[in-house]
C-alpha cells in the first residue's frame, strides 16, 4: 500500500507494521504547507489503521528537516500550524520513532521532538536556530527541549542557534540511539522493529522529567537572562526565549505552549525578524555574480601570498586553514621569519585557549613555505599581493609575478583602495588580474570584496568566488572605484561624523551613539584600531584631486602629526594605558578638537544621539545609493552583505539599504534635503534614491529585479 497525499512531498507505505512517512520535499524538506498537511494526513492515517503499530518518520534526500518554510514567514498563515502537526503528532496512540540524518533544525528538530523516540546517524545535526532569525522556536521546541534535557543545555543549545552532531545530541539525550551506519531507513526500521518486539510504549516528550530539580533550573534560568541581556544587547528574541523556557519549568505544558506561541508571534511581528531574515536571504544571493553563472573555476590547489605583515599572515593563515598550501614571498630572510612569526602566533593563540594541539599546529605549518625569491611562485595558481598600499609598489611586484608565474596563474591583489584597473594594464596578461579585498584580521573576518576590474576573464571571477568558498568567506562582487563598496561608503559617513565632530558633538558621543544604533564600535575607535595612520595615507595620497569648495574636517591630521595613531602608539582619539584595548577619552584631543573649531571659524552646537544617527546614516545610504547608481554595487543586498560582514553592520537592521527601506526612502531623502541646507555640495542626493522616491519604489524592488 503506497499513498501520495499533499502532492506526493509526504508518503507513506507500510513497512511489515510499521507506517514508513517520508518527506520528500526538495532541497532540504522544507516544512511548507503541504508537508505539514502531509504529516498530519500520515498520523491520522496510522491511528485509524489496525495493522499499523508504530510510524517510522524519515527525510528523503541528504536531510531529515532542515527547519520551516522561511519564505511563509510574514505572509497569511496557511493550517495547519506547525504546532497542531506536532502536537498531534506527539499525541498519536502509537509509538512514533524519528529517523534523523543531515539537517533537523529548527522546526525539523521540533517535530523529532514531538517524536516518541529518536534515533541519529553520523552527520546529523540538530538545533534550533531561530534566535538567528530574530525569532524562537514556534512549536514547542522552548517547552519539549527543557523537559527532555534539561534548562541549562536547552537554553546554551536554543540562545546559541548552534548545531549538536548526532553524537553531541545523544550525550544530551536530546536523541535515543546513535545509528551505527549511514542507511537511515534500514537503521530507522531496525530500530522501530526492536521497539516493538520490546512493546515500548508511547512516550511524549511533554512528560519527560529533566527539569524535576526546579530550583536548578531556575537558577540557570537566571545565570542566563543576566548573560543574555550582557550579550544580546538590543536584540528583541533572546530574552524572549529565556521567558519561554523559564514557562516550561513554572507553567503545565499547555500553558508553556500558549505563551511560547505568542512569544514567537510578537518575535514575528518585530522588525528585527524581517531584518534578520533579510540577512539570511541576502547572503546566499550574494553568491551569485554574473561571471559566475557559466564559468568554470580554474585550479586552486597551489596559493602565493606577496607579504607577510598582519594582512599578508591573515590571509597565509586563512589558505592554510582550508588545507591548501601557502608560498609566501618576502624582501629579505629576516622579513620572512616575522610573517612566518606572525603565522605561528596566530596558531600558538589556538593552542593556547585548547582548541588546537602542538601537533596539528605542526601538521598544518608544513603546508607553508617561504622564499625571498618570485621563482618559488612558478607553478602557484593563484597568488595573492598584500604588500605596502602603494600603486608604484604593487605594480613593481606584478611586474615580477607577470615574469614567474605560469600561464593561467590568477594574480590578485589585496588593495583596499587602489585603482586595479591600472595594476592589470601594467603587465602583459590584465585577463587574469582580479582584486581580493580580505578585511583585518584576514583569518577571522567572512567579508571579501571580489573586485572586477573591466578587463578580467569570467572564469578568473568564478575563481575568486571558488576561492571565497574554500576559504569560508563571504564573496561580494565589486567595481573598480576608490574604496570599492566598503571603503567608499565608510569614506563618505566617516566625513559626516567629522564634520559633526567639528560641529559640536564629541568623538566619544558620536562613537556611544553609533554603539547604541547596534555597531560593536563607533567611527572614531574603529580609527583607532585600524591606524589612523592609514587613513593619513589615503586623505594626503587624495589630496591633489580633492574638491577645493569641499569641507575637509583637519582634527584627524592634527593626532596623526603628533604621531598618535591608536591602539599601537597608546593614544589616537583614546588613550590606551599600557597596552589597554579599550580606550578612555583624551582631555587633550578635546582640547585640539576645541583648537580646530576656532580656527575653523565654528560656533559648536548640541547634537542629540538620534541628530547624529540621522546624519551619520543618511550619509551612509545616500552613498551606497551612489555605489549602485554608478555599479560599482550590483543590487542593494551586495551594499548590505558588505557592511553586515565587513563593518559591523548590526545584522538585526539587515543593512544600510535594507534600514533605508525601513525607516522609508521618501524620509530619507528628506533628511539629506534638509542637511543641505548647510553643506550642499557633501549633502547631494543620490539620483539613484531621488528616482526610487518619485517612482514610490524601493531598494528591495532592485534586489528584486538584478
Amino acid at each position: 500500500m503506497t499513498l501520495n497525499p499533499s502532492a506526493d512531498v509526504v508518503t507513506r507505505e507500510l513497512r511489515g507494521k510499521v507506517l514508513l512517512v517520508t518527506i520528500d520535499h526538495a532541497p532540504v524538506n522544507a516544512l511548507s504547507a503541504d508537508v505539514r498537511r502531509g504529516l498530519l494526513a500520515a498520523i491520522e492515517a496510522a491511528d485509524a489503521d489496525k495493522a499499523v503499530e508504530a510510524v517510522l518518520i524519515v527525510g528523503a534526500g541528504r536531510n531529515f528537516i532542515a527547519g520551516a518554510d522561511i519564505r511563509e514567514f510574514g505572509k497569511p498563515p496557511v493550517p495547519p500550524s506547525l504546532p497542531d502537526v506536532c502536537n498531534r503528532i506527539e499525541a498519536c496512540s502509537k509509538p512514533v520513532v524519528a529517523a534523523i540524518h543531515g539537517a533537523a533544525l529548527g522546526g525539523g528538530l521540533e517535530v523529532a521532538l514531538a517524536a516518541h523516540y529518536r534515533l541519529a546517524v553520523n552527520g546529523a545535526k540538530l538545533g534550533l536556530p531561530e534566535v538567528q532569525l530574530g525569532l524562537l522556536p514556534g512549536a514547542g521546541g522552548t517547552q519539549r527541549t527543557p523537559r527532555l534535557i534539561g534548562a541549562q543545555a536547552a537554553l546554551e543549545l536554543i540562545l546559541s542557534g548552534r548545531h549538536a552532531s548526532a553524537k553531541e545530541a545523544l550525550a544530551l539525550g536530546l536523541i535515543d540511539r546513535f545509528g551505527s551506519s549511514d542507511d537511515i531507513l534500514a537503521e530507522g526500521l531496525a530500530y522501530a522493529h526492536e521497539l516493538l518486539a520490546a512493546h515500548a510504549p508511547v512516550r511524549r516528550t511533554r512528560d519527560a522529567a529533566a527539569l524535576s530539580d526546579r530550583a536548578a533550573s531556575l537558577a540557570a534560568v537566571a545565570t542566563a537572562r543576566a548573560e543574555t541581556a550582557k550579550k544580546s544587547r538590543g536584540l528583541f528574541s533572546p530574552l524572549k526565549i529565556v521567558d519561554a523556557v523559564e514557562a516550561a519549568i513554572e507553567q503545565p505544558f499547555d500553558e508553556g505552549l500558549r505563551l511560547e506561541r505568542k512569544l514567537f508571534l510578537e518575535c514575528i511581528d518585530s522588525p528585527q525578524r524581517a531584518g534578520l531574515i533579510h540577512a539570511f536571504f541576502a547572503e546566499r544571493e550574494v553568491l551569485k555574480a554574473p561571471e559566475t553563472r557559466d564559468a568554470k573555476p580554474r585550479a586552486l590547489n597551489k596559493i602565493g601570498v606577496v607579504g607577510g605583515g598582519t594582512m599578508g599572515a591573515g590571509i597565509a593563515v586563512a589558505v592554510l586553514d582550508a588545507g591548501l598550501p601557502v608560498t609566501m614571498i618576502e624582501r629579505d630572510d629576516e622579513s620572512l621569519a616575522r610573517g612566518r612569526a606572525h603565522i605561528e602566533k596566530v596558531y600558538d593563540g589556538l593552542i593556547a585557549k585548547g582548541r588546537m594541539s602542538a601537533e596539528e599546529k605542526a601538521d598544518v605549518m608544513t603546508r607553508w613555505q617561504g622564499s625571498t625569491s618570485y621563482d618559488a611562485l612558478a607553478d602557484a595558481d593563484l597568488v595573492i599581493e598584500a604588500v605596502f598600499e602603494d600603486l608604484s609598489v604593487k605594480k613593481a611586484v606584478f611586474a615580477e609575478l607577470d615574469r614567474v608565474c605560469k600561464a593561467g596563474a590568477v594574480l590578485a591583489t589585496n588593495t583596499s583602495y587602489l585603482d586595479i584597473d591600472a595594476i592589470a594594464a601594467s603587465i602583459s596578461r590584465p585577463a587574469d588580474v582580479i582584486g581580493l579585498h580580505f578585511f583585518s584580521p584576514a583569518n577571522i573576518m567572512k567579508l571579501l570584496e571580489v573586485v572586477v576590474p573591466k578587463q578580467v576573464s569570467a572564469d578568473v571571477v568564478a575563481t575568486a568566488f571558488e576561492l571565497a568558498k574554500k576559504l569560508r568567506k563571504t564573496p561580494v562582487r565589486a567595481g573598480v572605484c576608490d574604496g570599492f563598496i566598503g571603503n567608499r561608503v565608510l569614506a563618505v559617513y566617516r566625513s559626516a561624523a567629522d564634520a559633526m565632530m567639528e560641529d559640536g558633538a564629541s568623538p566619544y558621543q558620536i562613537d556611544a551613539a553609533v554603539r547604541a544604533f547596534g555597531f560593536p564600535m563607533g567611527p572614531f575607535q574603529v580609527v583607532d584600531l585600524a591606524g589612523g595612520d592609514i587613513g593619513w595615507a589615503a586623505r594626503k595620497r587624495r589630496a591633489a584631486t580633492r574638491n577645493p569648495n569641499a569641507r575637509y574636517v583637519q582634527i584627524a591630521d592634527r593626532l596623526c602629526e603628533r604621531g598618535w595613531f591608536g591602539q599601537k602608539t597608546g593614544r589616537g582619539f583614546y588613550l590606551y594605558p599600557e597596552g589597554s584595548r579599550s580606550g578612555a577619552p583624551d582631555p587633550e584631543v578635546e582640547a585640539i578638537i576645541d583648537a580646530e573649531r576656532e580656527r575653523a571659524g565654528i560656533t559648536p552646537r548640541t547634537f542629540t544621539d538620534e541628530e547624529i544617527m540621522r546624519r551619520y546614516m543618511a550619509a551612509m545610504i545616500n552613498e551606497g545609493a551612489n555605489v549602485l547608481h554608478e555599479g560599482i554595487a550590483l543590487r542593494p543586498l551586495d551594499v548590505d552583505v558588505t557592511f553586515l560582514y565587513g563593518y559591523g553592520f548590526p545584522r538585526y537592521r539587515g543593512g544600510p539599504m535594507k534600514y533605508a527601506d525601513t525607516v522609508g526612502l521618501a524620509t530619507v531623502l528628506a533628511d539629506i534635503r534638509e542637511f543641505a541646507k548647510e553643506d550642499p555640495l557633501f549633502w547631494r542626493a543620490s539620483p539613484l534614491l531621488v528616482d526610487l522616491v518619485e517612482r514610490g519604489a524601493n531598494f528591495a524592488s532592485l534586489n528584486q529585479s538584478a
